[in-house]
């Protein structure tokens, strides 16, 4: 698998990452266990999480299964900033939050440092100078390689670059949601990156399952639109315009002689700008397919009509 730098940082990550969203709670240890084997052996090194996966337990689960390998190989991301409470979820980026989190993670994950940690979400209660001072903090001490934002517009990106730029601590990555479906970012926070020199990170580079094909005609019983708990995160792409980017997706494939999700990995894989595309695969056989496609080189005229199908 391919590896590249996080825009003009030293951070190399693998062209795929894989997230870890559903482990702990959708993703038990055997199967999570199973796909870090078969990412790793396919040359993948990004591996995603963050300290709200799994209602917490993604991180501990992950833990467990690195002591097995050799941490050299592996380049480890969580976020921070979002939390539990007995009030529901909420966001908190406050300094003394951040930087407990971050130690809880690295608790968790049996590490003594990440190699790249986020803030999850903005929180614009809290200055962001504050915010912004638990990232350089925690490059300072060593817990962290890298620091980025997830989720963040991009006004606050090229804020919080401008900031961290004083110290060279710099902001090496920026996870944003990208697909076919969702191509919101192309207006204003991916040109910033490109101007900033930041890596994108692409999470559901696969439409939240939907550019799979899998609900062209039902929503399987298996599936995370008919789980309770993720049925929210999937129907907003259950739609008749994501149908007919899912119908031209199928068709490209159906060309190619590959699946529809090769497709649509390879278009957001290989976006100008992304350093990763991450995918979070709810079994072992998924991920078996999304790397399948790692090979998968778009023709410029395929990927033409999917940006015109798609809106672009």
């Amino acid at each position: 698998m391919e590896l590249r730098r996080a825009g003009r940082s030293g951070l190399l990550v693998s062209s795929v990452g894989l997230g870890t969203m559903t482990w702990g709670r959708d993703t038990d240890e055997h199967e999570a266990a199973e796909q870090l084997t078969l990412f790793l052996d396919a040359g993948g090194t990004l591996v995603d999480t963050a300290a709200s996966y799994g209602d917490g337990a993604a991180e501990g689960l992950l833990g467990g299964l690195l002591a097995e390998v050799d941490r050299r190989d592996v380049v480890l991301c969580s976020k921070s900033g979002v939390r539990r409470t007995g009030h529901g979820t909420r966001v908190d980026t406050s300094r003394s939050t951040l930087l407990d989190t971050l130690d809880e993670t690295l608790a968790a994950l049996g590490t003594d440092h990440l190699d790249l940690w986020l803030v999850q979400s903005p929180d614009l209660d809290v200055r962001a100078e504050e915010t912004l001072s638990a990232l350089r903090h925690a490059v300072a001490t060593g817990r962290t390689r890298y620091v980025g934002l997830s989720n963040h517009p991009a006004w606050y990106q090229g804020y919080a670059a401008a900031t961290l730029a004083d110290d060279a601590t710099g902001l090496a990555a920026v996870e944003v949601e990208y697909s076919l479906l969702e191509r919101g970012v192309e207006d204003e926070v991916l040109p910033a990156a490109g101007a900033l020199g930041t890596g994108v990170l692409a999470w559901s580079p696969l439409g939240r399952g939907v550019l799979t094909g899998k609900y062209r005609s039902t929503i399987p019983a298996d599936s995370r639109a008919a789980s309770p708990h993720l049925r929210g995160f999937v129907e907003p792409y259950l739609n008749d315009r994501s149908h007919g980017i899912v119908e031209a997706v199928a068709t490209a494939a159906d060309g190619m002689g590959r699946m529809p999700l090769e497709v649509a990995l390879a278009w957001v894989r290989d976006a100008p700008g992304v350093s990763s595309a991450i995918v979070g695969a709810r079994t072992a056989a998924q991920l078996r397919g999304v790397l399948a496609g790692s090979d998968l080189e778009l023709p410029g005229a395929i990927r033409r009509a999917l940006d015109d199908v798609s809106g672009g």
